[in-house]
């Protein structure tokens, strides 16, 4: 399982540098499609994940309105509001949805959410998410590819 991990993360660090380099776009941080290409399989969890990023960038903007947030505070902001939302809905989703459902949502990460606003701030939501769900799958593709469908997480 960890090597699993280890080489999703390694492919998606070289397609986010295609995907920066050669289309202009950036994938929602440099390992964000590596884990979101061990998720496909749970669509709700990219939702969640998805949904995170969109609630911090919109928390941080609204910070950003009242108060002067640019730069590294800004970088770091979003990441401890990311992490603190993941952290507020893996607790919502553990005390509302049932143990015994067949229904498992949880946010990917604990700073992934935050990479992914940072990049919603910088370029746009339609462009982050296109290209995160884009370079994820071809993460995904390339896992496949390269274990030969073997991928046991």
């Amino acid at each position: 399982m960890e090597n699993v991990i280890i080489l999703s993360i390694a492919i998606g660090l070289v397609v986010s540098l295609f995907f920066s380099e050669k289309l202009g776009v950036a994938a929602g941080g440099m390992v964000v499609p590596g884990y979101c290409a061990l998720n496909l399989d749970h669509p709700l969890n990219i939702a969640a994940t998805l949904l995170a990023a969109y609630l911090t960038y919109f928390v941080v903007f609204s910070i950003s309105q009242a108060t002067i947030v640019y730069g590294r505070r800004r970088t770091v902001l979003m990441i401890l509001v990311g992490f603190s939302i993941g952290w507020l809905m893996r607790s919502l989703a553990g005390a509302y949805l049932q143990p015994s459902a067949s229904v498992d949502v949880t946010v990917i990460g604990y700073i992934i959410p935050g990479l992914i606003a940072i990049w919603i701030d910088r370029q746009g939501a339609t462009e982050t998410f296109a290209s995160l769900v884009t370079a994820s799958v071809v993460v995904r593709l390339i896992l496949i590819l390269v274990t030969g469908g073997e991928m046991a997480l």
